[in-house]
């Protein structure tokens, strides 16, 4: 069933888009390996996109590279200066009055159409350059920037439907009616480097539901962001609708933060960043027009917790893809486990030697299980790790732990056994290939409970997790116990891959605000509704003592807010 969209107006009912797959010898592989070749020896100029003109930014120039292979350079950026922002906010003031006033029918055309187009002709080059630039497998890249994306756009444009449609009750002689107006002001989207989809979606949500937005892309992802700035051109977008700013991002943030109609703040990044942003606005809180909105989707410390009743095989499958999938670097990641004895002798061994037989490298070989982490500086942190987990008296090192920055910034699989809960591979986001595993000594009276309170209180994120398990009880017991450590709870699966329209992804505590990703709930956060009453039956006169009805008519009582 279509999505109504006003009176007489519906939309294409949404469905999610159909994984490619790329077998050796098929013409989706083909046609995938002829876009990665069209990058080779190219370095692309990766601008700005100010007001519909592409232009270089005012600052130092950066290098965008491939990061199995660093020395491959993909294209250069200029930073973005404090010039470039005032440029960005004021292209974004400038459009505000049309794009608002054009109807929402015709604005949810433009992100159809780029759907439609990213599904066919554009979904080879910008999983290219998803592959290249972030280091993304193609089946990685195929779910991320091609299907995610494909979703969220024609997803979006249903809710945004469906939130119009929800109009308010109307009595006989009164008619009201719900106006989903945008925000008064320009919105700052920023978005992270692991999900082509999430840099794609959060510029266009805003701007579906009316706001012109100032986007500022992650350098390291800044190869797909061009594209995308591109093909969302291609598709209709207006000049100045969006406005894309590269670079490292202060000089951005400062100019955004300080201008008085900075109506909303869409975030996807680290905690510590999205922390100083929300000091910022507040800072700032007085000379704002309003109260800016703020959705953002920061860390987490993503858990799976395995009953004694789980199927071992489910449990194994899980953690080697939730934890070493893209080497860990999605913010749903496994990177903590926690385990019963009885399951552990069954499964530890062969845990670790299913992580040592996965195969790290050139992403564009296509029968590699993931590639490299994402930059030298991601590498030296996880290298740091892996060095201080080999001196911690309470780890064992099962797998991994090997790393080598000679061509790329290659940082193995590593399964790390703890003996102490509280350390830090426990409770501190590392994001790359390391997951931490504590084993529980399930023949104790009331462990089940005691580990559920343990994956509650160690860590201070509340992004995702998993429980696995075939007693009904216990998983009953495991919802409930767990209910507020994890905005989405996978059972009997891992905790990555939530689906547009099918899980809406967000959590609590420290990993964010939990708008929801992919649902009506965030597009709401991107209006100020605003209810008409229209009396078709207008009173006369006016009470003039209790119990009179003089001035009301039969529709109408004195009573209400």
């Amino acid at each position: 069933m279509n999505a109504p969209a006003g009176p007489g107006v519906v939309v294409p009912d949404p469905v999610n888009e159909p994984v490619r797959r790329y077998p050796a010898g098929s013409a989706a592989r083909a046609g995938l390996q002829q876009a990665l070749r069209q990058f080779a020896g190219e370095q692309l100029e990766l601008t700005n996109t100010i007001g519909g003109h592409s232009r270089p930014g005012g600052g130092e120039p950066r290098d965008v590279v491939v990061p199995h292979e660093y020395r491959r350079v993909l294209g250069t950026l200029r930073e973005s200066t404090h010039a470039d922002a005032c440029a960005a906010v004021a292209a974004a003031k400038a459009a505000a009055p049309g794009w608002r006033e054009l109807a929402p029918t015709d604005r949810a055309a433009v992100f159809l159409r780029a759907a439609q187009a990213l599904a066919g002709p554009w979904r080879d080059i910008v999983n290219a350059a998803t592959m290249l630039g972030q280091g993304k497998t193609a089946h990685q890249a195929e779910i991320d920037a091609a299907c995610e994306l494909v979703d969220f756009w024609r997803f979006n444009v249903a809710f945004a439907a469906r939130l119009a449609g929800d109009q308010p009750h109307s009595i006989t002689g009164e008619w009201n009616r719900l106006d989903l107006r945008p925000l008064e002001g320009f919105v700052y989207a920023v978005t992270p480097f692991n999900f082509t989809s999430i840099a794609g979606n959060l510029p266009t949500a805003p701007a579906l539901m009316g706001n012109t937005v100032v986007w500022k892309p992650a350098p390291t992802q800044a190869l797909a962001a061009h594209l995308l700035m591109r093909l969302l051109e291609a598709a209709g977008l207006p000049p100045g609708v969006i406005n894309l700013v590269g670079g490292s991002g202060v000089p951005v943030s400062e100019v955004v933060c300080a201008d008085p109609e900075l109506a909303g703040v869409h975030f996807t990044g680290s905690t510590a960043v999205f922390t100083r942003l929300w000091q910022a606005l507040a800072a700032n809180l007085d000379r704002y027009r309003g109260y800016p909105r703020i959705v953002g989707e920061t860390g987490g410390k993503d858990f799976v917790v395995a009953h004694p009743s789980a199927d071992v095989d489910v449990v194994r499958a899980a953690l080697v893809r939730a934890a070493f999938e893209y080497s860990g670097q999605k913010c749903s990641a496994a990177s903590r486990a926690y385990l019963p004895a009885s399951l552990w002798r069954r499964l530890g061994s062969d845990l670790a030697a299913a992580t040592e037989a996965l195969t790290v490298g050139d992403v564009g070989e296509f029968d590699h299980f993931t590639g490299a982490v994402i930059d030298a500086r991601a590498y030296a942190r996880l290298a740091a790790a892996c060095t201080r987990a080999a001196d911690d008296p309470s780890v064992t090192i099962l797998a991994g732990a090997r790393c080598d920055d000679g061509v790329g910034w290659f940082v193995r699989p590593t399964v790390l056994l703890g003996t102490d809960p509280g350390r830090e591979w426990f409770t501190e986001e590392l994001f790359g290939p390391i997951l931490a595993v504590y084993v529980y000594d399930d023949d104790r009276p009331g462990a089940w409970a005691d580990v559920l309170d343990l994956v509650d209180r160690t860590s201070a994120y509340a992004l995702t997790g998993a429980v696995i398990g075939t007693d009904r009880a216990a998983l009953a017991q495991a919802e409930q116990a767990l209910r507020f450590c994890a905005g989405n709870l996978s059972i009997n699966d891992a905790p990555t891959g939530a689906v547009v329209g099918r899980q809406p992804f967000g959590g609590t505590r420290r990993s964010g605000t939990d708008d929801k990703a992919g649902s009506a709930q965030n597009l709401l956060r991107w209006v100020a509704p605003r209810i008409i009453k229209e009396n078709l039956d207008a009173p006369l006169g006016h009470p003039r003592r209790s119990g009179s009805n003089v001035g009301e008519n039969k529709h109408q009582g004195i009573h209400g807010l």
